[in-house]
């Protein structure tokens, strides 16, 4: 697409780009297989030397014809869907970081990703140094070793809303050689382009905003193609050495800029098999064309809802970064001018029964374990999402026993007020 168009625009005609007589509306290639009429390209194909389908475990036109619609989204080169975001996370670390290496990571990020680093991936021999994303650049350099392989942190941190520095962590990164990673989920191309602030690598859980109706899981990795892994050959031995698996093939030098994607299609998505069905591909691609104007509603939902919150005498705190007073507002205001997203943290006044009360009182708003799509709803995270951490990982990460993470959908926002008053009665 014309790098002239703008984002709204690129919501809609990215990605797909039909020919002459062909469908409007990007098709759904639900096959598994491909067909060819020589065994020479399909063996082509599997040798990385030539361009083509094969197999769905690796790639598909719905698939990546939505994957390059993100990468346009975000301003990047090359782009991967994932199952989940779980698996984009897991994957754009593990493409670079394999055993004996070490990640340095913002302790404020989703519970499951926690838990992925800081236990699963350490089991397979990766460490996790977990730092605070408010530290100063001198505190943080001191969490790196010289086996670190990358920075990890998310825009917006889920549940606790804490707005990351990119740029100071993109130059700690940088300065000790190695790429930053970011989660940018919460805030959305629409609202922030990580790669315009220093990051290298960004990732999404598409289940959230893009997709926006809590139909389909999933995720994506964008590569920027900035970081130069040849620079820091040692570093990265699975992108800058010959890989046996693909007869020598040294991924740096074949693929230039689409090097990470490239690796992380062929290798781990051949040998891990994290892929999203090309239907769930599908639903992702229409929510997409709609991000623009549903994120502009979110925002405003919220801003709205964390006003009224900020000012009733039974709430005790509320943490949304367009609050003036908020300790993100500056932060916020230089990397996501035109809003955040529609998630806030706040507490009620009382004990964590308090909260449970005005949860259970709640009758527009839904409990679930979701969070980021079109219908208000709400999660205890100390109970819910982040239930495996212990009391002194909950406090490190910010989370307060009387947090509750309020998603505030696209609905007329009187209603969800209304909805919200009546529950904090039951206090």
């Amino acid at each position: 697409m014309e790098k002239g168009y703008r984002i709204e625009t690129k919501c809609i005609q990215s990605g797909w780009r039909p020919g002459c007589g062909e469908p409007r509306v990007l098709p759904i290639y639900q096959s598994t297989t491909f067909k060819y009429d020589d065994s020479d390209h399909m063996g082509r194909l599997f040798d990385l030397e030539a361009e083509g389908y094969f197999y769905t475990r690796l790639q598909n036109p719905t698939n990546d014809a939505v994957a390059a619609k993100i990468t346009e989204l975000e301003g990047g080169v090359a782009g991967m869907l994932t199952s989940s975001g779980q698996a984009a996370n897991y994957y754009a670390v593990f493409n670079i970081c394999e055993e004996g290496g070490h990640i340095v990571c913002s302790n404020s990020i989703y519970g499951g990703t926690y838990n992925l680093f800081g236990t699963t991936m350490k089991k397979q021999g990766i460490a996790c140094t977990f730092v605070n994303p408010d530290a100063s650049y001198e505190e943080l350099s001191a969490a790196f070793r010289p086996d670190t392989k990358a920075v990890f942190a998310e825009t917006i941190a889920n549940p606790s809303i804490v707005v990351l520095d990119i740029e100071k962590f993109a130059r700690l990164a940088h300065d000790h050689g190695v790429p930053l990673i970011v989660d940018n989920t919460f805030a959305t191309p629409i609202n922030c382009r990580p790669f315009e602030w220093g990051a290298d690598i960004v990732t999404h859980s598409t289940t959230k905003y893009m997709d926006g109706h809590a139909m389909a899981v999933g995720g994506a990795i964008i590569d920027s193609g900035n970081f130069d892994w040849m620079a820091h050959a040692d570093k990265f031995p699975g992108l800058t050495t010959k890989d046996d698996s693909y007869h020598g093939i040294v991924y740096a030098e074949k693929f230039g800029k689409g090097a990470f994607i490239t690796k992380a299609t062929a290798q781990l998505m051949r040998d891990l098999g994290s892929i999203p069905s090309p239907m769930n591909a599908f639903l992702l691609n229409v929510g997409l064309e709609t991000l623009h104007l549903r994120m502009a509603r979110h925002c405003e939902n919220a801003q709205k809802v964390a006003e009224f919150l900020h000012g009733h005498d039974k709430v005790a705190w509320v943490n949304y970064a367009g609050l003036p007073d908020n300790p993100y507002y500056e932060l916020a205001q230089k990397y996501m001018p035109g809003g955040t997203c529609g998630v806030l943290a706040f507490g009620v006044r009382g004990d964590r029964a308090a909260a449970m009360r005005f949860m259970d009182s709640l009758k527009l708003t839904a409990i679930v374990t979701h969070v980021a799509d079109a219908r208000t709803c709400i999660l205890h995270p100390a109970s819910h999402t982040h239930r495996q951490m212990s009391e002194a990982e909950l406090k490190e990460a910010g989370i307060r026993p009387d947090l509750m993470r309020l998603s505030i959908g696209i609905e007329n926002v009187e209603d969800i007020i209304d909805d919200l008053k009546s529950a904090l009665k039951a206090i």
